[in-house]
């Protein structure tokens, strides 16, 4: 009888104040990635993908609600209750340019060449910098007037070299061709959109409204994959590699979950001590990472009991 390895998660500590987002950097050149935090103490911080902390961006003087990582990593983009969003140097973690707003800015998406910045958040509006004019006026993405959601903006991501895609409290998600600035297509959820991740490898949008999961084309269409859940997930990603289930918090309970795409529920895991408010998976598909209200960042491995970073397991194989 073959009993399965208990899932044991590697703490990250560091933050002071709830974990609100985390992102995965894809994988480098030399096989390894990073991972970003962002939190309400004001201080994004960048870690090995062992875990290890590399260093914390320091200069936001308000919660920061989003940090993403440049395809490269040498770029980090942030966007804070300070009213700001902020690009980084990665490497030497200076601050590199300011971008003043009117209200709290909950998102940012960097290109992939690290050209412009896409921001949404409480303004409603998204807006599109020049990073090589940074203090040139932004451009803003408007269907008709000159708000880009009717709620507050949750999220914002940028796909190939020219698509935008915002979604809002207003339930829904919009394509933008970044080229016009126009708005090209939408969908319209009955909730709030909790949130939105693009998952590159799947090339799909990874999206959370009420009790909904939803798998999205990443340039729309009809092929989209819809789950109902027994609660309400606060974020959602699916496995970048199987693609055959998705790892979900809950702001509900102090529980990370895995699903089959089905829906059906794999596994349950404990181990925060407050409500989850985020998840993501590494680019390898190996692990995957939870953020909670208590502050912390807990690395689940996708096969507990396998050797891996700094996981000594009972098998190399972990079969």
């Amino acid at each position: 009888m073959s009993t399965h390895p208990k899932a044991t998660p590697l703490v990250a500590p560091g933050h002071t104040r709830p974990v609100t987002h985390l992102s995965f950097s894809q994988i480098q050149d030399d096989g390894t990635f990073l991972l970003v935090s962002s939190c309400k103490d004001g201080n994004p911080m960048l870690r090995e993908w062992t875990g290890d902390w590399i260093g914390t961006f320091l200069g936001h003087k308000g919660a920061v609600w989003s940090t993403k990582l440049s395809p490269d990593s040498s770029r980090a983009a942030t966007g804070s209750a300070d009213f700001t969003a902020k690009i980084w140097d990665t490497y030497s973690g200076h601050s590199l340019h300011s971008f003043p707003h009117n209200h709290i800015v909950r998102s940012v998406a960097l290109s992939p060449t690290s050209s412009h910045l896409l921001t949404g958040g409480q303004e409603k509006k998204v807006r599109i910098f020049d990073l090589n004019r940074p203090d040139a006026e932004p451009d803003f993405l408007c269907d008709s007037g000159v708000l880009s959601h009717d709620g507050m903006v949750k999220s914002v991501v940028w796909i190939g070299d020219h698509t935008g895609v915002s979604a809002g409290e207003d339930g829904k998600v919009k394509w933008w061709d970044l080229r016009t600035r126009k708005l090209t297509t939408e969908l319209t959820f009955a909730h709030p959109i909790t949130s939105m991740e693009w998952s590159p490898q799947t090339q799909r949008l990874v999206v959370t409204s009420g009790t909904t999961v939803a798998f999205i084309p990443g340039l729309g269409g009809s092929q989209t994959h819809s789950l109902n859940l027994p609660y309400t997930p606060s974020s959602a990603s699916i496995h970048p590699i199987l693609q055959d289930r998705f790892v979900t918090g809950n702001s509900g309970d102090e529980w990370v979950r895995v699903h089959g795409m089905d829906g059906e529920e794999r596994e349950v895991l404990k181990g925060h001590h407050g409500p989850v408010h985020c998840v993501e998976f590494s680019p390898d598909g190996e692990m995957y990472a939870s953020g909670s209200e208590d502050g912390t960042i807990r690395l689940w491995q996708t096969t507990p009991g396998k050797t891996y970073g700094l996981w000594q397991g009972q098998n190399p194989n972990g079969n």
